[in-house]
């Protein structure tokens, strides 16, 4: 583990061959690199999320904290979770009345 900037330790590590970059694709043959890849894993080993970018165009952190704290309060409440959530906006919780009716319940930026 390694320290960030900010104190928040996060893992790095070393893929100069590609096979973990293959094994998620991010791998690019052409340049023999791996493309800018994050992926959220839960803890049972469940892709919630990826993104993967070019090498030429940088990852925001504070939207993946922004994800990473959504799936742990989903996860921890069972409700889900609006696009632009902060924590302490709004949640909608899950149910059959709320389907195709989520804008009615919710307005960006609740």
């Amino acid at each position: 583990m390694v320290e960030g900037d900010e104190g928040i330790p996060y893992p790095m590590l070393s893929d100069l061959g590609g096979k973990i970059g293959q094994q998620y694709n991010v791998f690019s043959e052409a340049a023999s690199v791996n493309l800018r890849g994050t992926f959220i894993i839960d803890p049972e080993g469940v892709i919630m999320a990826m993104e993967i970018v070019n090498d030429n165009v940088g990852r925001k952190i504070d939207e993946i904290i922004r994800k990473l704290k959504a799936f742990q309060h989903s996860k921890a409440t069972g409700e889900v979770i609006p696009a632009d959530w902060e924590p302490g906006k709004k949640t909608l919780t899950p149910s059959t009345e709320l389907a195709g009716h989520v804008m009615d319940e919710w307005k960006p930026g609740e």
